[in-house]
């Protein structure tokens, strides 16, 4: 019965606690048995997203508290991931958002929030880490007020109920001046706050698809939300999908979520949210109706992507080695499979049957799939970012981000110098008085590709940088990538400490002693903004007047290993990063010094 469903989403900025908070909530509502060993953060269960200890995908759960079944969703918190939180949205009747007691509303709390806005879901506010030692709760809580205000919220949207938790604990209380208890008082919050869903369970059947998940026994499962009529094992449905085509299929298995697991079931009415088996070819945000009254319902619809990257097939000497799939059909097959599966995604070819062009949201999302990719056998190679630009009304106009940055005082002049250098607008300036400064900058995307690994060594690594899209505006000229050159290989060979000793002063060296390197890859970075190419094989010659016994007194610096990161933000356009299931290399784009040559000429000669 719909009435003993709620469904709520778990909303708020990466790093404040959201799925700590559902690990608490699965706990107290007697999911695991007390003696049970669960991992921390049992929601988390990609293997990316308990090495990063962030949420990539979002995840079903649900509770049952007394006779209410309590279907949770938790969301990514990190900007690059927002399709993820737009299609959960769709699930659900009102969220959750969670706001850290120190920190307070960050970017992706806005973001977040202004969606569930616009589709009218009630919120929830959760006050979380109240225990912290820099927690200015009273404060928080009026920046949350004054963001609802911001965003147009209605008179009944910002009269919401408040609660103040310390989710690692498991407690929460309900006033401020409270004494914090286990979580009951949140979750009648959420009986009573969040609606119970509405739907006809006797008018033909709607659901609508916001995920779709591999099986290996029942092929492609259809994660959806029942909006009207009952749906039932075996039953003839018809999938409708966005060009409004229908496809015949029948269901054949429906599950709901209890817990971490799904159980499987004869029916379901409206408001479940469901596992449907059987739906081959069904798009996410499409539609499943009936089969003898089709109804469709209106698509999802997610952001654009504001980002670009190349993916190609890697076309380096040392191809094949280490890759399970290296072929150009092997990568096509991947993109258009994850095209598929993730909205805020797209996929286009090239010229070039061996190249693809990626879109998407921004870096963390980009190499997070590379990553991802890595670890299923395949070796590619990738360009750099490259933003997506738009005309509007005869002028190119570019993406702006809004970028909110929090560093200590010492270091406020560095930071605003960089920026300013990079087409960056600062808006507002906070002092809290703790010794810290929040600075809110507008920025072109194409200003923060490769910031990253700057402004943390400005900050001396204690600075939080967050950004999210803003919208798109007039471009804004040309910004400086990276201001040095690169060092290249003119050989193939292994390194050498000998080699090495006489290169330091040319710059910093990515490679060590006995690395393998080819012709055109990139071994260090030059002191100097030009491109130096330097042979890091050469051997010493031994005579009877030099040992190499004198080697061993000789200092090498340890080289500079790049994560894949750090890869993404140091590479040029004329440069490529080769991703092998084992290895990262930097190189040219052209392997060869003649054909770098002539390609550089051709591009001055374009400008």
């Amino acid at each position: 019965m719909a009435h003993k469903i709620r469904n709520i989403a778990i909303v708020a900025h990466v790093d404040h606690g959201k799925t700590t908070l559902v690990d608490s909530m699965l706990w107290q509502s007697g999911i695991f048995r007390e003696n049970q060993d669960v991992a921390e953060r049992v929601m988390d269960s990609m293997d990316l997203e308990r090495e990063k200890g962030i949420t990539i995908m979002a995840k079903n759960t649900a509770v049952q508290y007394g006779d209410i079944k309590i279907n949770i969703v938790d969301t990514p918190g990190h900007a690059d991931f927002g399709g993820e939180v737009e299609r959960t949205l769709r699930m659900v009747d009102g969220i959750m958002l969670l706001v850290d007691a120190a920190e307070g509303p960050l970017p992706q709390t806005r973001f977040v929030l202004s969606k569930a806005l616009e589709l009218n879901l009630p919120a929830i506010v959760v006050i979380n880490k109240i225990d912290r030692d820099d927690a200015r709760v009273e404060e928080v809580l009026s920046e949350v007020y004054d963001l609802f205000i911001d965003l147009d919220a209605s008179d009944t949207q910002i009269e919401f109920p408040v609660i103040f938790a310390v989710a690692k604990d498991g407690k929460c209380k309900d006033t401020i001046d409270g004494e914090l208890v286990d979580l009951k008082p949140l979750f009648d919050t959420i009986i009573s706050a969040v609606p119970a869903p509405e739907g006809d369970p006797e008018a033909s059947v709607q659901v609508l698809v916001t995920n779709v998940i591999p099986d290996n026994y029942r092929g492609p499962l259809a994660i959806g939300r029942i909006i009207n009529g009952s749906l039932k094992n075996r039953q003839r449905v018809v999938l409708c999908h966005r060009d409004g085509t229908f496809t015949p299929v029948q269901v054949s298995a429906l599950f709901q979520y209890s817990g971490l697991g799904r159980i499987e079931t004869d029916s379901a009415g409206p408001g479940n949210i469901v596992a449907i088996g059987g739906m081959a070819g069904i798009g996410l945000g499409e539609s499943i109706a009936d089969a003898e009254n089709p109804v469709a319902l209106a698509p999802l619809h997610i952001d654009e992507p504001t980002m670009s990257m190349e993916f190609r097939i890697n076309d380096s000497p040392f191809a094949g080695r280490e890759g399970k799939y290296v072929t150009s059909r092997n990568l096509r097959d991947r993109l258009a499979k994850e095209g598929e599966t993730n909205l805020s995604m797209r996929i286009e070819g090239t010229d070039s049957a061996d190249s693809h062009l990626v879109y998407g949201r921004g870096e963390l999302q980009m190499a997070i799939l590379i990553e991802q990719m890595r670890r299923e056998g395949f070796e590619f190679s990738v360009g750099m970012p490259n933003v997506i630009t738009k005309e509007i009304n005869g002028k190119r106009h570019e993406p702006y981000e809004h970028a909110l940055i929090d560093v200590a005082e010492d270091f406020m002049g560095a930071v605003i110098q960089k920026l300013g250098s990079r087409r960056g607008v600062m808006t507002k300036m906070v002092n809290h008085g703790s010794g810290r400064i929040r600075l809110d900058f507008e920025i072109p995307s194409r200003g923060l590709i490769g910031y990253r690994s700057e402004f943390m060594t400005d900050t001396k690594g204690t600075g939080i940088l967050t950004h999210l899209f803003d919208k798109y505006g007039p471009w804004a000229g040309d910004i400086a990538h990276r201001a040095s050159g690169a060092l290249i290989s003119d050989r193939s060979g292994k390194v050498t400490s000998y080699s090495i000793a006489n290169l330091q002063e040319r710059g910093e060296l990515f490679l060590g002693p006995t690395d393998e390197v080819y012709s055109g890859m990139l071994v260090g970075e030059n002191s100097r903004d030009v491109d130096l190419e330097v042979n890091i094989t050469k051997e010493k010659q031994l005579t009877n007047m030099r040992a190499s016994s004198a080697d061993a007194f000789q200092k090498l610096i340890p080289p500079r290993r790049f994560s894949l990161e750090e890869s993404i933000e140091f590479i040029r356009e004329d440069e490529l990063i080769e991703v092998t299931p084992s290895s990262l290399r930097l190189r040219k784009r052209f392997l060869d010094p003649h054909m770098r040559k002539r390609s550089e000429n051709q591009r001055r000669s374009a400008e």
